[in-house]
């Protein structure tokens, strides 16, 4: 009867140690226990812990809350401004509700994953290509807001969204690479033409403060004299007082205003004299020569057409011996001009 019942108490006993292996589950601290018990979600969720299930009957699931830090493929896109460009970000997150992560979304993971991928591709478009390279703290506010919207209601929180890398083109960049130093050319001259401005105003107080003391022009030009001489070189500097210069200055101008006096005396009209030669009388003009306005006058009966074989033609005088006596061009024969008029008048008359 003694053996019986150790027999029992030992099979209750290995029949508890396999039922608490079976039931007894360790949840982690950084994790979350969901009951299923039937199929159907128990509203208890298990702390970190040590934790009984119904074996066979309850099915627990872990859920883990730490951050996830989600590596966002890059996404090409063409920006606001016509640029195309590669962009990849990373994504942290964050379960705050298991059960949701559990029950509201198949794999909350792979439901982030494509959210990340379309809303950063929908904030390429939206954005310039200098606000993806400048500001990108605006750019990554907005796409969390983007991506925490949907992710509340899967239980999930975004903790952060950062753009990691921006790739452009080739091309693009030799373009920004020369406006880049452009710019820096531009302020260099900028600031080069700003030191010349300042560095004359100074040498004309400098100029100022010398004009009134002669003698410090002199003693500057002693001091470059030995910073020459300073350096060990073969220059041969010979100083040259200024005053003797100006002297020079002054006498060429008084002989040059001396001499432009005497050529004015030279260059003045004389005195006419008070005796006159006798005036050579002038050769008396020759009589005009009358000539006919017209031919009319002639005879109509005169057969033919001017230039024709027997056809008459009007003679003309001899001007061989008249002279102008105003002109002064060489022996050229001068003589009235001749109306074609009675040419006409004769070429279109019929012959007899």
């Amino acid at each position: 009867m003694l053996e019986e019942l150790l027999t029992a108490a030992a099979g209750v006993a290995t029949a508890a140690v396999v039922y608490a292996g079976a039931a007894a589950r360790v949840v982690k601290q950084y994790e979350r226990g969901v009951v299923f018990r039937f199929g159907r979600l128990l509203p208890e969720v298990r702390r970190p812990g040590f934790t009984m299930i119904v074996p066979v009957i309850d099915r627990l699931h872990k859920v883990n809350l730490q951050i996830v830090t989600l590596p966002v493929p890059a996404q090409e896109g063409i920006t606001r401004d016509n640029v195309t460009v590669r962009v990849d970000a990373v994504v942290y997150f964050k379960v705050v509700d298991a059960a949701d992560a559990l029950v509201r979304v198949e794999d909350y993971r792979f439901a982030v994953s494509q959210m990340a991928q379309t809303s950063l591709r929908s904030i390429i478009g939206k954005s310039d290509l200098d606000d993806l390279l400048s500001n990108r703290e605006k750019l990554n506010q907005g796409l969390e807001l983007m991506l925490d919207s949907p992710a509340m209601g899967w239980g999930v929180a975004i903790d952060r969204v950062e753009i990691k890398d921006v790739s452009l083109p080739e091309t693009m960049k030799r373009s920004m690479a020369r406006q880049a130093e452009a710019d820096r050319e531009r302020r260099a001259r900028v600031i080069n033409a700003d030191a010349e401005l300042q560095a004359s105003k100074k040498l004309a107080e400098a100029a100022a403060v010398m004009s009134e003391q002669p003698a410090a022009l002199q003693l500057r030009l002693l001091q470059t004299v030995v910073a020459v001489a300073a350096e060990k070189n073969s220059t041969l500097v010979l100083p040259f007082p200024v005053e003797l210069l100006r002297f020079l200055e002054r006498a060429a101008q008084a002989q040059g205003g001396g001499e432009r006096s005497q050529a004015a005396g030279a260059s003045a009209p004389a005195t006419p004299a008070t005796t006159s030669a006798p005036a050579t009388p002038s050769a008396p003009p020759a009589p005009p020569v009358a000539l006919p306005e017209t031919f009319t006058d002639l005879s109509p009966d005169l057969p033919g057409e001017p230039g024709a074989p027997g056809a008459y033609e009007p003679p003309l005088p001899d001007l061989g011996d008249y002279e102008d006596p105003e002109d002064e061009t060489d022996d050229t024969v001068i003589g009235p001009p001749v109306d074609p008029a009675p040419r006409s008048s004769l070429s279109t008359r019929d012959g007899p």
